[in-house]
């Protein structure tokens, strides 16, 4: 059985909308301003890339990343080699980039899940909120790996749900705070 990794930049009030600077959201870029870069708090990127055996992400997250990524050669290149899954029910083949590797349209959470079951790797989420509010909403996500940044950021696209579901029990494996405020928190779902 494969295990599905949450990893996110994270607001202290849970929002993970447009962290890197995406258009259209009025706090984009809200990781790298006003907080100093300290190497040794995205330790946890680097290894992600390294231990990673697959990428998923919902619809709107590939077409923001995949013009972009492929051509990060330095940044990313552990990504930009595995295979990608991308979540949506409205994506067709045709609207996948051709420079970005192998990338398969998984239609719903129960093909998710038969992935899952499969033999492999670690299978991380980038990006993707409503993916994964609606994989934790399922229950089939195994681990959170979360930076959460010292901001609070109102409104925006969340990485929980507020649906009415079973309470979640998570075990702490890692924590570490950084003196930028950031806080490394890496949870196994207590399945």
């Amino acid at each position: 059985m494969r295990t599905l990794i949450t990893t996110a930049f994270v607001s202290l009030d849970g929002v993970v909308e447009a962290p890197g600077g995406e258009e259209g959201y009025r706090n984009a870029g809200w990781t790298f301003k006003d907080i100093e870069f300290l190497p040794e708090a995205y330790e946890l990127k680097g290894r992600e890339q390294d231990e990673a055996a697959a990428m998923m992400m919902g619809r709107v997250s590939y077409q923001a990343f995949s013009p972009v990524w492929p051509t990060m050669t330095e940044d990313f290149a552990g990504f930009n080699a595995l295979p990608k899954y991308v979540v949506s029910s409205t994506l067709s083949d045709d609207d996948l980039v051709d420079n970005w590797g192998e990338t398969s349209i998984l239609r719903s959470l129960d093909e998710v899940a038969a992935l899952k079951a499969t033999e492999g790797g670690p299978i991380i989420v980038h990006g993707s909120a409503t993916l994964n509010r609606n994989l934790s909403d399922a229950g089939l996500i195994d681990r959170y790996h979360l930076l959460v940044f010292p901001v609070l950021l109102g409104a925006g696209k969340r990485l929980f749900s507020d649906s009415d579901v079973d309470k979640s029990t998570l075990k702490v494996l890692e924590s570490e705070s950084y003196p930028n405020g950031i806080q490394k928190l890496v949870y196994d779902v207590v399945h």
